[in-house]
Parts: C-alpha cells; structure tokens; sequence
C-alpha cells in the first residue's frame, strides 16, 4: 500500500498529512518543547560570565535538547510506514529532522526539503496534494 505523507514542522508542532488509498489523514504532534526561558534555578551571579550562569544555561540546553529529541522521535516513528515524505516548514527544525533521521538510520524516503512560512493546516493539506 503507497503512503506519501507530508510534514510541516517547526520546533513546537508538526503537522503529519497522511496519504493512501484510503485518503487523508491528518496528525498533530505537539513538541513538549517550551519557551527557551531565562534559567530560574541559579542566582544571579555579579559578573555576567560565571561558571555557575554558564551551568544553567547547559541544563536549560540539555532540556531543551532532550525534549526536541523525544518529539524528532515521534514524528520520525509517523514517518516508518512512508513510501515518500515531504518535510517543510519553517525554521531549523526541517533540518535537524532529517539529520536525526540520518542518525537513527530509519529508512524513510525524503523527497524534498522546502522552506515555508507559518501555514494553515489547509494550506499545508493544499500542498501536500499538489506535491505528490
């Protein structure tokens, strides 16, 4: 059975457009990604360079890290039973996607990478069908 599918994504969602004989469907998986806050837990320091500021920044980081891999994970696990996937959207995420993917060696086609604005989930449905 063909499945294509098509994905927008960005660092807080994405948006998984699935297509097969059976039509379309449409995911959403939301990122547990939050804002990258100023760090609350350390004091802060009189010299704007200390060690114990710089630590907060890194556990911020590995947080935010840890959180965008968990969500990479489950759109990647989407994406297993794709024939051909678009990815699209627009910042950094399109990309680090596809890098985690090359990392975790899933077999998924990628046939094409583009860069888009914020869309509509109708927008996106649009060009998903005009694509494949």
């Amino acid at each position: 059975m063909m499945k294509n599918i098509g994905l927008w994504i960005d660092h807080k969602k994405a948006i998984i457009v699935i297509q097969s004989e059976q039509g379309e469907d449409i995911q959403k998986i939301e990122s547990e990604v939050g804002r990258h806050v100023p760090y609350r837990g350390a004091p802060h320091p009189r010299s704007p360079y200390s060690a114990q500021y710089q630590q907060g920044d890194d556990q911020l980081d590995n947080k935010f890290n840890e959180q965008l891999n968990k969500f990479y994970d489950k759109v990647i696990a989407c994406l297993r039973a794709a024939e051909a996937v678009l990815i699209f959207g627009p910042g950094e995420a399109k990309g680090e996607l596809e890098k985690r993917i090359a990392h975790e060696k899933v077999k998924v086609q990628i046939v094409g990478i583009e860069t888009t604005d914020k869309m509509t989930d109708r927008q996106i449905l649009t060009k998903v069908r005009n694509y494949f």
